[in-house]
């Protein structure tokens, strides 16, 4: 009876392990970091929050103090026409985006702090303009979360679009998790989606919901600072810090609630539990999660094929183990991870550029190219 009771006990012990290892697989060391270096495509940025390619040879990049960057050939020039930029702890200039259209109408979008409002501190908004050679002109406030706050964290934020003529957006908790992401009238701890003229779609999935606000596409985030288009079925991708543990990718559906903090894998940086709940009816469960937290900043697919064996798999910038990570996909599933580029620094962004290269900010450095020797 008890060699029986022992043998039930070590399948079950097997059995919760291979659970996790199937939802968290350990950490591979990539065997040799020689075999993959950078190269330097501007320097000189502290915090290069976020940035967008208009040709292979000119992009956009944005540093939080509040200065927008024109990248031509390595030479950078300063956009001038930006609003006031509100900045407080995590918040600033944030990510920048150009239109799907911008080679005709030059217009550019970025999600900043703003303090427009009658309350003291800001929120995170976002703008729209149009860019003609180094000047910002005929700059729109598109959307902005309220109330102001002097709190100093969870400000998102990340854009993409979609093929149909939506920009999306985050809006990070801003630090009050207890009632912002889970009430559909406040804003905060939400992704967005708008026309592209700033007006809300018709099929959102709140339009009709008395007191609801009307821009928003999901709740129940915590604080999403990557964000990214599948470049087979079209699906927005997120990831989002947790607390202590619980950094987690999702897969945006509309209307759906992503649970923080009723359900989350993290816990409190005190080590006091945040919730016994891991999942809920209602509630969706993250495609991924990370525990311990690697910090997930940017993220975007390799599409390209430029890289042997990479086509289709995810990378994902750390901003705390300061490496970019490699996450293989198989039948839906992260089967193996995989370190990039160890030390390299605080991964802010991850891009794929239209030369199918993908480029990485860095803090405190600037922003690089990814090469495979």
């Amino acid at each position: 009876m008890k060699k029986k009771i022992s043998l039930l006990l070590c399948l079950g012990i097997f059995y919760l392990t291979s659970c996790i290892s199937q939802e968290n697989p350990p950490l591979t060391e990539t065997p040799d970091q020689s075999k993959y270096s950078t190269v330097t495509i501007v320097d000189g940025i502290d915090i290069p929050w976020g940035m967008d390619f208009i040709s292979e040879n000119e992009l956009l990049v944005t540093e939080k103090k509040g200065t927008l960057y024109l990248v031509k050939n390595g030479e950078k020039t300063e956009v001038s026409g930006l609003p006031e930029i509100y900045q407080r702890g995590q918040g600033g200039l944030l990510d920048v985006a150009i239109h799907p259209d911008f080679k005709k109408n030059k217009i550019i979008y970025f999600t900043a702090g703003s303090k427009t409002g009658e309350e003291e501190g800001g929120n995170t908004a976002l703008y729209c303009g149009e860019l003609n050679g180094n000047a910002l002109s005929n700059v729109k406030q598109l959307y902005k979360g309220t109330p102001n706050t002097k709190k100093g964290q969870h400000w998102g934020s990340r854009i993409v679009f979609d093929d149909q003529g939506h920009v999306f957006f985050g809006i990070g908790d801003r630090g009050n998790r207890d009632v912002n992401p889970q009430d559909l009238k406040r804003d905060g701890g939400k992704i967005y989606r708008l026309n592209l003229d700033g007006s809300i779609p018709e099929d959102n999935p709140f339009v009709n919901e008395e007191g609801a606000l009307k821009a928003v596409y999901s709740y129940g985030h915590r604080n999403p600072q990557g964000m990214t288009v599948h470049p087979k079925t079209g699906e927005i991708w997120e990831n989002e810090h947790g607390p202590k543990g619980g950094d987690e990718i999702n897969i945006i559906k509309k209307g759906k609630n992503y649970g923080w903090p009723v359900i989350t894998y993290g816990i409190n940086y005190s080590g006091t539990p945040i919730t016994d709940k891991r999942s809920m009816p209602g509630m969706e469960q993250p495609f991924y999660y990370w525990v311990p937290s690697i910090a997930p900043s940017g993220m975007a697919f390799s599409s390209s094929g430029v890289y042997r064996k990479w086509k289709g798999d995810l990378f994902v910038g750390s901003l705390k183990f300061k490496y970019l990570e490699h996450l293989v996909i198989k039948r839906g599933k992260v089967v193996k991870r995989e370190k990039i580029l160890d030390e390299i620094g605080r991964v802010r962004n991850v891009k794929e550029g239209p030369d199918g290269y993908l480029y990485l900010g860095v803090d405190g450095k600037g922003i690089f190219k990814l090469v495979k020797n």
